[in-house]
């Protein structure tokens, strides 16, 4: 199990919208192979960032068989329109 991390800059004003179509995505986050959860946090000091953590079984299961398939523009159509700059994602292992 791997964890990704993204760091996501909404445009200033637009964090409610981003957390309802963030509901949205996550149905399409449920159809991908591998995935397993996914935790939002919400900056306290900077309030239009946001940390999402996300669950997956293997590193392909998100580089590729996500980032790499249908799935992947259908979660950034919903999410990306409120993106202020690129996310910052990084993963991470267990031990």
């Amino acid at each position: 199990m791997i964890l990704e991390t993204a760091f996501i800059h909404v445009k200033p004003g637009q964090e409610a919208d981003f957390l309802v179509a963030l509901e949205a995505a996550k149905d399409v986050l449920s159809q991908a192979t591998g995935w397993k959860s996914i935790s939002v946090k919400q900056g306290i000091e900077r309030s239009s960032t946001f940390m999402l953590a996300l669950e997956w079984e293997t590193l392909d299961n998100h580089t590729v068989d996500f980032r790499e398939g249908p799935l992947f523009a259908q979660w950034r159509a919903i999410i990306g329109p409120f993106f202020d700059s690129p996310p910052d994602v990084e993963h991470w292992t267990y031990h």
